[in-house]
């Protein structure tokens, strides 16, 4: 089987190079993923792999049985949509839609869900059980696609047994994957907070409620939740990323805004934290003399890598690619929507090397630079055939 899937994941490269090309140059904003659900549809349809569409809005679920398709259901997930970012490679296939940029590797992540589903349809007669591919929209903005993908029933009908997804990673070199079993990736929470107070003359502060000062006192105090009630092993972090009020130098505003991000590795620490925030926010604000509007809008939640199934992935990631192409990867505090899935079913999670500092491909996700190694498209795709095949 694995000769099988190397010798078509090799065969399919070219094919895999032009799928990543064609989608990388027509981006599309999250839950506006209306070309790409269809494009999607179409590479599937071509090779007569069953699928639902219209999951999530732009969302697509394929369905692969093999011999006996009840003894065992494995789901894959590849995520569709792009960022709000202009693209400023010199590239054949530069985007071209202005201001939307594949800068975090989604075009990859759908190609690679693609070339799996065609090398699993393939081999449908030749493998047991059902693997479940999830072409998921609105993994970048709030709520996460993968939220909405459970409330469709994405994993209902059949129901999954394990879930597995995989992330490019520019800083790892191409030909190698990263695994880490556990806590992986953290939350992601969004603060919004608005001091309101009388402003007035910067000449007259007794007069007024400086919203200014009582801001800048927030933003400090705030660090003290981190550093005086949480865990030190358990990683976590508070920022406060904007601060905006006031027009001119000599007024005190009637209102400052501030918003930040909560990252946390631990889900009880996690909601403590909030309540904390909430209560030391509005307390110094009041004590100040000001009024205060907090919201923090409850993200993604924290991705936790189960253990079995995150060993068995890694022990087949190394049968096919050889043990020492396969490495720990670091605890990360950025944010993944895939977390929903491992909230609720067993998960693993994994990093795709893109990287190739030799030919200059170095540049991180989210920037307007970003690109990848393309030999990652068939390693990334025969993997996941793989994974599945055999988990």
């Amino acid at each position: 089987m694995k000769d099988r899937i190397k010798a078509l994941a090799s065969a399919y490269a070219p094919d895999l190079i032009s799928c990543r090309r064609h989608l990388h140059s027509h981006p599309e904003l999250s839950f506006q993923e209306f070309e790409t659900s269809t494009f999607i549809q179409q590479q599937l349809d071509s090779w007569g792999v069953p699928f639902r569409a219209g999951v999530a809005g732009t969302g697509v679920v394929a369905l692969i049985e093999g011999k006996n398709p009840g003894k065992k259901v494995i789901a894959l997930r590849g995520d569709i949509d792009a960022l709000p970012i202009e693209e400023t490679n010199d590239v054949p296939y530069k985007s071209q839609n202005a201001g939307i940029m594949h800068a975090c590797g989604h075009d990859v992540h759908t190609t690679v869900a693609l070339g799996a589903a065609r090398i699993l349809q393939e081999l449908r007669n030749e493998f047991e059980g059902t693997v479940k591919i999830l072409f998921q929209p609105g993994e970048e903005k709030h709520p996460g696609g993968a939220s909405l993908m459970i409330q469709d029933g994405a994993l209902d009908d059949p129901k999954p047994q394990a879930i597995l997804g995989l992330h490019v990673l520019p800083a790892m070199e191409t030909g190698l994957l990263g695994f880490r079993a556990g806590k992986y990736m953290a939350s992601a929470d969004e603060i919004y907070i608005t001091i309101k107070g009388k402003g007035g003359h910067a000449a007259a502060p007794h007069l007024t409620a400086d919203t200014i000062l009582i801001a800048s006192n927030l933003v400090v105090s705030l660090q003290q939740i981190i550093s005086r009630n949480n865990d030190p092993f358990s990683p976590s972090v508070l920022s406060i990323c904007a601060f905006n009020g006031g027009f001119t130098t000599n007024v005190i505003p009637s209102e400052v805004k501030l918003m930040g991000t909560f990252r946390a590795m631990d889900e009880t620490w996690r909601f403590k934290a909030h309540e904390l925030i909430r209560k030391q926010a509005t307390e110094l604000v009041h004590a100040m003399g000001a009024d205060i509007d907090i919201d923090i809008l409850v993200g993604y939640p924290t991705l936790y890598n189960n253990e079995a199934v995150t060993a068995n992935a890694r022990k087949l990631a190394e049968d096919y690619m050889g043990a020492d192409n396969v490495v720990d990867t670091e605890l990360r505090m950025g944010a993944e929507d895939f977390a929903f899935y491992s909230q609720v079913i067993p998960a693993c999670f994994f990093r795709l090397g893109t990287g190739n500092k030799a030919k200059g491909i170095t540049a991180g996700v989210h920037t307007p630079k970003f690109d990848i190694d393309e030999r990652a498209l068939e390693i990334g795709a025969g993997t996941m055939a793989y994974l599945a095949t055999q988990f």
